[in-house]
């Protein structure tokens, strides 16, 4: 057995754990830590296992496990906290996904993301019976997005998951945003992350790829306002030319939990 150092982080409820010096570590070992210490009764706790490490395209390299071990191209909260951790201004990151470059101001973090691909809109899924349209975006990871009224009462994660492993996003299946517009600039949005498998408190990507949808939907601006399940409000910011986006930036408070030492 041996001890390796932890800082637990949160950005707008979605949590993680942030290690670095494991980069050299085979990927089993790390589909088997991530599992482990993302445990909530017999491990640290969180959505996510971030593994840092050098990168010759940027400052650092950033690798996601989800808490099923399996590992994820991107994650958009993650990053901002990767940014945060390194304790610089701006920080570029290395991800599966591309170089996700970034901005520190205090506790608040901005990221660029990637440019969103794939964007598919109104695909009939039917669930129950009943005939619903879902609308499909890479934001860096894919997102299947419902625009809804009622979000409250949704039951997300049997609905999330149905979806999630819907044959239309297969094999690689789809993270699940429910999104509700609040006024011309604002929404709300649960999500389900593929993964997790379970909502969360809040998804970057999700965040990102809700807006987006939401604005091709409804011609809303170029900055929207993103209510979480967690409570915080992400904003995100993007230009666009008819249906295409670029320079999407997604913005929101970043806090350190705690640091200490893991058993392995």
């Amino acid at each position: 057995m041996g001890k390796i150092e932890i800082t637990k982080m949160v950005a707008s409820g979605n949590d993680f754990v942030v290690v670095g010096r494991l980069a050299g570590w085979p990927v089993g070992r790390l589909n088997k830590l991530a599992k482990d210490i993302c445990d909530r009764k017999y491990g640290a706790g969180a959505d996510g296992l971030l593994v840092l490490g050098k990168s010759k395209k940027a400052d650092v390299r950033m690798r996601i496990f989800n808490p099923d071990g399996s590992e994820a191209q991107m994650c958009g909260n993650g990053a901002r906290c990767v940014a945060y951790y390194r304790g610089n201004r701006c920080v570029k990151i290395e991800t599966k996904a591309g170089i996700i470059e970034s901005q520190v101001k205090a506790n608040n973090v901005k990221i660029k993301l990637t440019d969103p691909k794939d964007i598919e809109l109104d695909i009939p899924v039917v669930i129950d019976g009943r005939k619903i349209k879902v609308n499909f975006i890479n934001t860096g990871v894919p997102h299947a997005v419902i625009l809804i009224q009622g979000l409250d009462r949704i039951d997300v994660v049997p609905m999330g998951r149905f979806i999630r492993y819907y044959s239309r996003f297969s094999p690689h299946g789809a993270n699940v945003d429910f999104a509700e517009a609040l006024s011309d600039d604002s929404l709300k949005i649960r999500t389900y992350e593929r993964g997790v498998e379970d909502e969360t408190l809040a998804c970057g990507t999700g965040a990102v790829a809700s807006a987006i949808i939401f604005a091709l939907k409804t011609q809303a601006p170029n900055k929207i306002y993103v209510h979480t399940r967690g409570g915080e409000v992400l904003t995100v910011y993007f230009d666009r030319t008819a249906h295409k986006f670029f320079n999407v930036r997604l913005e929101g408070k970043v806090r350190i939990v705690y640091k200490g030492e893991y058993n392995v």
